[in-house]
């Protein structure tokens, strides 16, 4: 069994429960209160910022140029969506000064620092492990809504998020992570496999426990 699907058979429960939630349904049948959506989106903006710091660690921790090359193509990319004049940012009309006033909620406090720590403290291999229940769970959310909804695409607000993580491209770099995690494992020991399973299954806690943060607003 490949790594990245030992991780995935860890944390089903939990992911299956992601397409569950009246957050991520809400999405999906386009009847999301946009206050709701607004509050994600900036949440989502400042959890980005501390997201870009992971990949800089692993930039540093990173023992080939492959990986080194991986993990700086996603700080690059984070630069585009943290700018706070395009997509749903610009939608909602929120402004630098607002983004620079607003606090991280608890949740999204306590997700980025377990992040950032085990970036800190550990390898390549386990902080790939720790970005990819959010890089790859919204790749399946979108996925699932798509199946369940497929007019869901042209939603004329949430059709955009939908089709962005639904995406070839977005998969495509899903791939490479997917990919470069198992290669990364190939002869870890079971020690080794056991404590990137709990990492990977902390961090997917973590992401649902997002969506509901986003649901009741709750800082």
């Amino acid at each position: 069994m490949k790594t990245t699907e030992r991780l995935m058979n860890a944390a089903k429960d939990i992911w299956q429960a992601y397409n569950e939630h009246p957050f991520v349904l809400g999405i999906q049948n386009g009847t999301l209160d946009k206050e709701k959506f607004r509050f994600y989106i900036i949440q989502d903006y400042l959890y980005l910022e501390e997201y870009a710091k992971v990949f800089a660690v692993g930039v540093a921790k990173a023992k080939s140029p492959e990986t080194v090359k991986l993990f700086s193509k996603y700080i690059a990319v984070m630069n585009g969506e943290l700018d706070v004049h395009s997509g749903y940012l610009a939608k909602f009309g929120v402004t630098q000064e607002e983004i620079a006033a607003a606090r991280r909620s608890l949740d999204n406090l306590s997700y980025t620092s377990y992040m950032l720590r085990v970036a800190y403290e550990e390898g390549e291999a386990e902080i790939l492990a720790a970005i990819l229940s959010c890089a790859y769970s919204y790749e399946v959310i979108a996925k699932k809504m798509v199946q369940q909804h497929p007019a869901c695409v042209e939603d004329p607000f949430y059709g955009t998020w939908i089709q962005g993580y639904s995406s070839d491209a977005y998969s495509e770099g899903n791939v490479v992570l997917l990919d470069t995690l198992n290669r990364l494992t190939e002869h870890y020991t079971e020690q080794q496999l056991e404590h990137l399973t709990d990492i990977f299954v902390a961090c997917s806690r973590y992401e649902l426990s997002f969506w509901e943060m986003s649901w009741r607003r709750q800082m």
